[in-house]
C-alpha cells in the first residue's frame, strides 16, 4: 500500500527501508544507481515496547543518525507484528477485514486494518500496521510504501520454493519472536509468528507445528534466516531434535559498504528493496 504527498523533491537515487517491531528497529539505505547498500543498522530493545515507545525511538534515530537526514527517492516501511492473516483471493471480501483477524488476534475497534496482495500464491494478507509510525513517516517524507513483514517473507520464499519437491520449514529469527513458514512441494502450507523468551519456547513451537502437520523431524528440512548462528542456544536445541538444519542464502545482488552479519541476516529488510 502507498501513501503519497508531493512535498519532497527527489535529489538522489537513495532508497530507505525501515523494519519496525516492538522488539527492535532496523533500516538500510540503498544507492540504487550503484546497487550498493551504504548503510545497514539494527537496534534491539531490551524488552518489548509499546507502539508509542517505538515511535519515540524512531524519532530519536532520525534526530541522531546523519545518514537519515538525506532526501530519499523511495521510502518503505515494514510492519513486523503478529496481527496478520492470509486469505485466498477468491474468498476475500474487503468488507470483512476485522473478521479475518479477530479469531487469531486481539484487535480493537479503533485499529486501522489494511491488506497486501501476495501475487506469488494468489492470496490477500490482512493486517494491522503501526498507524502512528505511518503517520510520522508521512509527515516526514510524504510519499512512502508499507507492507507487512509476512508479505515480503512469503513472496521471497515462494519464489525460491515454487519449483521444489521437498518439505521445508523456514524460521526467520528476530529478537523475542520468529516467523515460521512451511512449504511442501513448492506450495505454502503455513505461516505464523511466535513470541519466545527461552530456547525451550523456541523448539516447542517448531515441534508443535511439525506434529500438527504430521512432519517427521528426521525428514523435513529446517532452514534458518535472521539473527542466529551455530553458536546460538536456539540452534543448539534445534540440533538435538531435528536432523536436517541449514542456513538460508541472500536472494539479492547488492554490493555492501559494510557487510551484514551473515548471508542470511536482515532477510526481510533487504528483500523489501
Amino acid at each position: 500500500m502507498a501513501l503519497t504527498n508531493n512535498s519532497n523533491k527527489i535529489i538522489k537515487s537513495l532508497e530507505l527501508s525501515i523494519q519496525i517491531s516492538l522488539s527492535g528497529l532496523s533500516f538500510c539505505i540503498l544507492q540504487r544507481d550503484s546497487n550498493t547498500i551504504i548503510k545497514l543498522r539494527s537496534i534491539n530493545f531490551e524488552k518489548s515496547l509499546t507502539p508509542f515507545e517505538v515511535l519515540d525511538c524512531l524519532k530519536d534515530l532520525f534526530s541522531n543518525d546523519p545518514d537519515l537526514q538525506n532526501t530519499f527517492q523511495k521510502v518503505s516501511i515494514i510492519h513486523d507484528n503478529d496481527i496478520s492473516a492470509q486469505v485466498p483471493k477468491d474468498l476475500f471480501d474487503e468488507t470483512y477485514l476485522a473478521d479475518y483477524l479477530k479469531f487469531n488476534s486481539k484487535i480493537l475497534k479503533s485499529d486501522f486494518i489494511t491488506y497486501d496482495a501476495i501475487i506469488a500464491n494468489n492470496c490477500i494478507n490482512v493486517y494491522v500496521p503501526y498507524i502512528n509510525i505511518n503517520n510520522f513517516v508521512y509527515e516526514k517524507f510524504g510519499t512512502f510504501t508499507f507492507k507487512h513483514v509476512s508479505t515480503i517473507l512469503i513472496e521471497a520464499l515462494h519464489n525460491l520454493e515454487k519449483n521444489k519437491k521437498s518439505t521445508k520449514i523456514y524460521i526467520n529469527v528476530c529478537r523475542l519472536h520468529f516467523e515460521l513458514v512451511v512449504f511442501i512441494n513448492g506450495e505454502l502450507h503455513l505461516y505464523n509468528s511466535y513470541k519466545y523468551n527461552t530456547s525451550e519456547d523456541f523448539i516447542y513451537y517448531i515441534l508443535f507445528v511439525a506434529e500438527q502437520l504430521d512432519l517427521n523431524p528426521q525428514v523435513f528440512d529446517l532452514v534458518f534466516l535472521g539473527e542466529i548462528d551455530k553458536n546460538d542456544d536456539l540452534y543448539q536445541i534445534c540440533y538435538k531434535y531435528i536432523r536436517n538444519i541449514s542456513f538460508g542464502t541472500a536472494l539479492n545482488t547488492f554490493i555492501f559498504k559494510d557487510k551484514p552479519k551473515t548471508e542470511y541476516s536482515d532477510f526481510t529488510l533487504l528483500n523489501s528493496l
